[in-house]
């Protein structure tokens, strides 16, 4: 029995066939200094994090997860600063719709408008009928009567005196005809404000962004009743605390959203709240931007930082929070490399340290490599 297993053994060793898990011996160093006894760190995939903390990505699974590299270059590029801001109304687009007195909420010949309905410039919106105290409506309804007394009085009078036409001074014609007129003014005004309404108009084209009214709702003088803007014409106002940065801002643009066209209107020259408001106009074609909506402004500067430029998806954060790029540094092995960067813009940023012009990084599928574990 034991010379067929002596047997066997020298079989396998000259045909060329080994156990399909092999067992370094205690300590073992391979030729790179790795523990041959470690455990395989690899998946059936290829994908491995290596025990130096590089990453090891096979070639097809690169094409599966559309990995992508650059050569970076160092170039000077424009400095930039983030900046807290706010969406608001154009007001050369939009407006806002108050009411001129105390009154009653009516319809208007289209109904009431809603948040989000379009209106067009001078468009009947609402129609407000005035109400009083139970005093002040009856004194206006004493002078109401008063008033059409006095303008029946002044209509006889001016007949009288036109059947006498030639035979009395004209001017004494003319006074009459002028006191008529002037009375015929006061009643209308007076029985407006009485039992009339008045129709409150839109002040621009636009869409309806608040609307604060309902059917027979009583409103204050002033009151707002509606916003209006335009979808694609806002303005962001944002704020720093550095009074200089207005006077070194070029261009600017806004994050997450790529397809807003801000240009830059100017700075205050007086602070609110401790900070410096500077306005920007948002062309917002087919973006969807809200009144009041906080966004963040990237501000170009006129001042000049040297450094490679590289796409925002290329800068991931590590374990230990730390800001870091893939570097390839091999067909099949990434190295990640801790940066200092700056946004360039909503898409862009410049690393000023930690990286040399020689260096291809990944810019594509970056995120894919930093969850490989």
């Amino acid at each position: 029995m034991n010379t067929k297993i002596a047997s066997f053994i020298i079989f396998l060793s000259t045909s060329g066939v080994v156990a399909p898990t092999a067992i370094a011996a205690p300590g073992a160093h391979g030729p790179n200094g790795e523990h041959l006894d470690a455990p395989a760190g690899g998946s059936a995939s290829g994908l491995a994090r290596l025990p130096d903390g590089s990453v090891n990505v096979p070639k097809q699974a690169q094409r599966r997860m559309a990995i992508r590299t650059v050569m970076v270059q160092e170039e000077e590029h424009p400095l930039t600063v983030e900046l807290n801001g706010r969406v608001g109304i154009d007001p050369n687009a939009g407006g806002r719709v108050q009411a001129p007195f105390a009154g009653r909420v009516e319809p208007g010949p289209k109904g009431l408008p809603v948040a989000g309905q379009r209106v067009e410039k001078g468009q009947v919106l609402v129609q407000v009928s005035p109400v009083a105290g139970a005093i002040e409506r009856g004194n206006q309804q004493a002078q109401l009567v008063d008033i059409q007394s006095n303008r029946k009085l002044a209509e006889q009078r001016v007949k009288r005196l036109e059947s006498l036409e030639g035979t009395v001074p004209q001017k004494e014609i003319e006074a009459a005809r002028a006191e008529l007129t002037s009375l015929t003014g006061r009643e209308r005004a007076v029985s407006r404000s009485v039992g009339g309404t008045e129709a409150i108009t839109a002040p621009a084209s636009g869409v309806i962004a608040t609307a604060n009214v309902l059917n027979g709702q009583i409103v204050e003088a002033r009151d707002i009743l509606f916003e209006i803007v335009d979808p694609n014409r806002m303005v962001v106002e944002a704020v720093t605390t550095d009074v200089a940065l207005a006077g070194r801002i070029g261009n600017a643009t806004l994050i997450g959203h790529e397809g807003v066209e801000l240009t830059y209107l100017g700075g205050g020259r007086s602070l609110r709240d401790g900070a410096l408001p500077i306005t920007f106009r948002a062309n917002a074609k087919n973006v969807p931007l809200a009144v009041g909506q906080p966004v963040t402004v990237v501000a170009k500067l006129t001042d000049k930082v040297k450094g490679l430029a590289l796409p925002a998806e290329a800068v991931v954060r590590n374990q230990n929070n730390e800001s870091i790029v893939w570097i390839k540094a091999g067909g099949e092995r990434f190295i990640a490399q801790p940066v200092e960067f700056k946004s360039l813009d909503a898409k862009t940023v410049v690393v000023v340290k930690g990286l040399a012009p020689e260096n291809r990084v990944v810019v594509s599928g970056t995120s894919l490599i930093n969850q490989i574990r």
